[in-house]
């Protein structure tokens, strides 16, 4: 049944709502990193308390999306999918960003600053330097191998993933897109977020230094946390339950 009005076929194509609760005060916006889908939340959509109703964004050019046209671009797709959430803002939004996906919940949250004077509960920024910090990065001009290479170093993918030739040719196009958009990404500067800021980070990520993911606090006129946590880029796999609890309780607290 549906509990929220004005969803239109949009909806179907970006929003995985892998266990609604219609009741929650909040609605959680899951956005993946480079290379991910919305299934990489599942975890978390299941296991979060009553408290927020996750939803998880699918990105064009995979899964069940892989015959749509890639999105290169973080200012485009952050125009996409806060048209997409425009329905779902029926109640406060929060936004939880893992690596791209962090740039991409930063810009859409302005967004909805902007356009909606719509400030969001909170934003969890993971595993992702602050938008006003620039590493210049091409891992989107390397030929295939390179890509592969560097999907493995961060352990981003299912090993027996990048083993399989046909999976590869599957989603190396839209892990070349989004390396794109991430490494591309440049930050124009305006006002700060009015909501909460927390940052993630692992000690370990060659992608992000504790002190990149602590310039998040220069983009948040409100309060701002950083949580470090051990292991590299992809941290929140080995510390799943700790990562749901920071989220939840801070979620529980604001509503």
């Amino acid at each position: 049944m549906n509990d929220v009005p004005g969803l239109t076929d949009d909806n179907a194509l970006w929003i995985r709502r892998f266990k609604p609760r219609p009741d929650a005060g909040v609605r959680l916006v899951c956005l993946p990193h480079a290379g991910g889908s919305a299934s990489f939340y599942h975890p978390m959509a299941m296991a979060m308390p009553d408290v927020a109703d996750v939803l998880c964004v699918q990105y064009p050019g995979r899964q069940d999306r892989r015959n749509e046209p890639l999105i290169d671009s973080i200012p485009e797709l952050a125009d996409r999918v806060f048209s997409v959430l425009l329905p779902w803002a029926d109640r406060p939004l929060a936004f939880f960003g893992h690596s791209m996906g962090a740039s991409l919940a930063f810009e859409v949250a302005r967004r909805f600053e902007r356009e909606k004077g719509i400030v969001a509960t909170a934003l969890f920024a993971s595993a992702r330097r602050a938008p006003s910090v620039h590493r210049e990065e091409s891992v989107h001009l390397r030929d295939d191998d390179g890509i592969i290479a560097e999907t493995r170093r961060l352990s981003g993918t299912d090993a027996q993933v990048l083993e399989d030739d046909e999976l590869v040719r599957m989603i190396l196009p839209a892990l070349r897109a989004d390396y794109r958009a991430a490494e591309t990404y440049r930050y124009e500067p305006g006002p700060p977020l009015r909501c909460p800021v927390v940052a993630l980070a692992g000690d370990a990520d060659p992608k992000v230094t504790v002190d990149e993911a602590a310039a998040w606090a220069g983009h948040t006129t409100s309060s701002f946390d950083l949580r470090v946590f051990t292991g590299g880029h992809f941290y929140l796999t080995h510390h799943q339950d700790a990562v749901l609890r920071e989220v939840a309780d801070r979620l529980g607290r604001a509503a």
